[in-house]
């Protein structure tokens, strides 16, 4: 009894002489990615923290496809480690008992960092980058000389992004957590261009044979231009993919501004928020495409003219 008794009271010392020596923010024997931050104030935890973690957190992360080697910034990819949370997480008094009095003897707590991934952002700098190393081009309508011509797209090499998002993510806590920089391998496979030789079949055939069947005419407030298809509407028209792989009228804006210069300079359009201004470019190009749709109605006027 005298033993037990004697156990107790050297504990109960023990536990007080710990909670008095864990009287900071941060638990002592606090670590965090092998960064002792314990007995610290949380202002110093996380200013050690993102000193002692240097550029494992903001250091460009080295990708590899397809032999060729890219960076990536976390900044510009979502990616990056929350040292202010994650000192908050663990700033808190402990008063268990193993883990006060294990303070005394150099024991250590390991807390997990916080890390911060947007996956929206991740993913999109991870497509910008695929579609700039990809040798793929897709298929595409051009005009010349009256006739509508297919041009068929070829196919190249790209990676899936959203597995590379799943690799890069990981990859940047395996860095933070080791400090070793390896590159990430992203799997590259071929990539068919979207547009079928069938959609430029049915493309050609269908609104580029109406295109080409003649004159169009854009008329508004007593002004008119004409686009013809043998000189004019080749400058300025093709059919391009949309986001689904499927062809649309495209309208260089700026070349066929050029065309038909200041015709329309006196012309106002009423909007449908009531408000009143010149007509742009893009209104010709709508008026434009709606009458290169029909064979018949080839003239277009523009709606809401005031005066």
């Amino acid at each position: 009894m005298l033993l037990a008794a004697g156990i107790g009271v050297i504990a109960a010392v023990a536990y007080g002489a710990g909670l008095l020596m864990n009287h900071a923010d941060v638990p002592k024997g606090t670590t965090v990615l092998g960064v002792d931050i314990g007995n610290m104030n949380q202002d110093a935890a996380v200013k050690s923290l993102d000193t002692s973690l240097g550029n494992r957190a903001t250091a460009p992360i080295t990708l590899t496809i397809g032999g060729k080697k890219e960076s990536l910034k976390p900044s510009v990819a979502g990616l990056s480690i929350d040292t202010d949370a994650t000192v908050r997480k663990v700033a808190h008094a402990d008063y268990n008992p193993v883990s006060v009095i294990g303070s005394l003897f150099g024991g250590s707590r390991v807390a997990d960092p916080v890390y911060l991934v947007d996956n929206d952002k991740l993913k999109s700098a991870l497509k910008e980058m695929a579609g700039r190393d990809s040798s793929a081009s897709d298929g595409m309508v051009r005009f010349e000389d009256g006739q509508a011509i297919a041009v068929p797209g070829k196919p190249g090499t790209s990676f899936d992004v959203d597995s590379a998002a799943t690799q890069v993510a990981a990859a940047y806590r395996t860095r933070a957590e080791t400090g070793a920089d390896q590159p990430v391998a992203l799997q590259v496979t071929t990539v068919q261009p979207k547009v079928t030789q069938a959609a430029l079949d049915k493309a050609v055939d269908g609104f580029g044979k109406t295109a080409m069947a003649g004159l169009v005419t854009v008329r508004a407030g007593g002004h008119e231009i004409q686009f013809g298809p043998n000189k004019s509407l080749p400058k300025f028209l093709t059919m391009l993919p949309d986001q689904t792989g499927t062809l649309q009228p495209h309208i260089d804006l700026d070349v066929m501004k050029s065309l038909y210069g200041k015709t329309f300079d006196d012309v106002t359009l009423k909007r449908a928020d009531g408000s009143v201004t010149p007509v742009t470019p893009q209104d010709v190009a709508t008026a434009v495409i709606k009458a290169l749709s029909s064979t018949t109605d080839r003239v277009v006027t523009l709606p809401g003219v005031v005066g």
